[in-house]
């Protein structure tokens, strides 16, 4: 599939943005969630450091996620990384990270007049570890990512990537005033968004 194809499929998938589609209301925490993980291209994640002179400390890195198509998503947010990049280093010796996501991210903050930091300018952290994927969950990861992310496409070889996906051990929103709020892992699966 050629760069160009995938940014036409890329731009398709877009089409649904959180200017179009209703978002959860707060009281639905799960849905809120798998909402905001849906929309969301890329994220920070917080790994342990395994480098010095930072070693055995919170490192955190941005990286591009998908957990499928804009609006069917499957709350599995995946990765496309190598072994070169520091923070996969520390993975590869501890692989509990974290991922926090905003619609800051989105135009959803913005348009609403929402500072980043405002609990009514939803974020999601999940907890738990970043694996790799094989086989079937391989292509699904490879769809989800070169279809929202297509220049990965043709990212240099010799850098060896390969496919991860977070296997999620907690979920904390905050999307509303109160604090936050946690949500496991099975409740948040259940969830539809849309």
């Amino acid at each position: 599939m050629t760069a160009v194809m995938l940014l036409m499929i890329s731009l398709a998938f877009m089409a649904v943005s959180t200017n179009q589609v209703k978002i959860p209301p707060h009281e639905e925490v799960a849905r809120m969630a798998r909402f905001v993980v849906n929309q969301c291209d890329w994220t920070s994640m917080a790994t342990i450091s395994s480098h010095e002179p930072v070693k055995a400390q919170p490192f955190s890195n941005t990286f591009s996620i998908s957990d499928g198509q804009l609006g069917h998503g499957t709350g599995i947010p995946y990765m496309y990384l190598t072994h070169m990049e520091i923070s996969v280093q520390d993975l590869q010796v501890n692989p509990q990270a974290s991922l926090s996501v905003s619609l800051a991210q989105t135009h959803f903050c913005k348009h609403k007049g929402y500072d980043p930091q405002s609990p009514l300018c939803a974020r999601v952290i999940l907890s738990g570890s970043v694996l790799e994927v094989n086989d079937t969950e391989a292509d699904f990861a490879k769809k989800a990512l070169f279809s929202r992310h297509p220049e990965m496409i043709d990212w240099p070889v010799d850098h060896n990537w390969f496919f991860a996906k977070m296997e999620i051990s907690q979920v904390w929103v905050l999307d509303y005033f109160g604090g936050v709020k946690m949500v496991s892992p099975e409740d948040y699966y259940k969830a539809t968004p849309f």
